[in-house]
């Protein structure tokens, strides 16, 4: 293909991740080819929690959880769940995420994690900026919710990390939590605020006027399922999908939760976990939250949308095909009571999907060794949105022969060749 006239790069998925990518790509004067099975802004990007949260540079993985989650396996009360049925399979992924459960690895995890969120907000800001997508993204603060400062003070080594960071915050006693907040629970007694973050109001909305946007700006936008990587040479020549072969000069996965085959047809089997999460919506809430908030005991985050409050969180670990469970949701309405106790809707929607894992707590973002002209862009467990843009500026200036601004040591794909 001419060079000069820029690259023609297909790209597989249409998250958060594919379509971030799709923008950095065309506006750097290449063409796109945005291909997914269900189109834009479903999935995970679709289901998270909305928060973009630059304070997520800690993993699920720190000191003690390998003494913490039987514990927590076995107790209902607990936001960690597991699928019975599917855990002799997951197995050797299991005893490689708990071989990071120290301090020493949160911490290195930290730092890779800090360069593709700490910026989050700005990054979707200038992702957006323009488009029809701009007025999803509301900046503010963002909330931490304990029963008591006890509950802070047990994660102070999370708190470590993020200051070390970076991160400031303002520590709230139970009057000036309840005087920023007047309906959170007077049985929740200590809060953390944190500035400079942000929150989107339609994830799935969001996702699909960025994809509109590269759509309006030439992209071409195909819905169907992707059956060969076409290869000559060594490197990857075309993507067949929706019965034709269509052309390029480079192609990347970021299928999310779903990369697995794709990842092995290019000849890297990727130790890909899927941490099913769980999100409530209740519809026309009587009241709101003054910010979006991290209840802490529950693990699950409270964002106000359009027209409805979202609860989601939680981890449940299981297979790709295994049925949703009933215990998340209860645990997500439990914890919901608790925390605003006066709070009624008209009607409660329920969703559950899949994040991308990887034992390490580091998303896949890279060149594939081996096969020219093919990159990865997914992994990302539970900052998907937050890393979004990131993630696609990343690939971008990789793709085009650029020097990333960060670090992406990382993340490369080869760790695990």
């Amino acid at each position: 293909m001419d060079a000069s006239q820029g690259k023609t790069v297909v790209i597989v998925g249409a998250g958060i991740v594919g379509v971030s990518t799709a923008l950095s790509l065309q506006r750097a004067g290449h063409r796109v080819v945005l291909i997914d099975k269900s189109g834009p802004g479903e999935g995970a990007s679709f289901g998270n929690g909305g928060i973009l949260a630059s304070c997520a540079v800690v993993p699920v993985t720190g000191p003690g959880l390998i003494w913490k989650a039987p514990k927590m396996l076995l107790d209902p009360r607990e936001p960690l769940f597991m699928k019975w049925r599917d855990l002799p399979g997951m197995v050797p992924w299991l005893l490689r995420f708990i071989s990071h459960a120290n301090a020493r690895d949160t911490r290195r995890i930290a730092a890779g994690l800090a360069p593709i969120v700490g910026d989050s907000l700005a990054d979707h800001q200038a992702l957006a900026a323009g488009t029809a997508a701009e007025r999803y993204i509301v900046p503010g603060d963002y909330l931490y919710i304990y029963r008591d400062r006890k509950g802070f003070e047990k994660e102070a080594f999370s708190w470590d990390i993020r200051r070390a960071h970076g991160f400031e915050w303002e520590e709230m006693d139970a009057a000036r939590l309840h005087a920023y907040d007047p309906a959170i629970s007077r049985e929740m007694q200590f809060g953390v605020r944190m500035g400079n973050h942000g929150r989107i109001t339609d994830p799935g909305a969001y996702v699909q006027a960025l994809a509109a946007e590269a759509e309006a700006q030439g992209a071409r936008v195909i819905r169907a399922e992707v059956r060969e990587l076409v290869r000559e040479g060594g490197r990857v020549t075309g993507v067949r999908a929706g019965g034709e072969v269509i052309a390029c000069d480079d192609v990347v996965i970021s299928t999310g939760a779903w990369s697995g085959p794709l990842s092995r047809a290019l000849g890297l089997r990727v130790p890909l976990q899927s941490e099913r999460g769980y999100h409530i919506e209740l519809w026309n809430p009587s009241q709101t939250i003054a910010a979006p908030a991290m209840v802490a005991a529950g693990k699950f985050v409270l964002n106000p949308m359009e027209g409805r409050l979202r609860l989601a969180g939680v981890v449940e670990l299981g297979s790709m095909d295994a049925p949703e469970s009933r215990a998340p949701f209860d645990l997500l309405m439990k914890g919901v009571r608790e925390v605003l106790p006066d709070l009624r809707w008209d009607e409660a929607r329920e969703w559950m999907g899949h994040r991308p894992s990887t034992p390490d707590s580091l998303p896949l973002i890279g060149a594939v060794p081996g096969v020219g002209g093919a990159w990865m862009g997914f992994g990302h467990q539970h900052i998907g949105l937050t890393a979004g843009p990131a993630t696609g500026r990343i690939l971008s200036q990789m793709i085009t022969g650029q020097r990333p601004n960060v670090d992406v040591t990382p993340y490369d794909p080869g760790r695990f060749a």
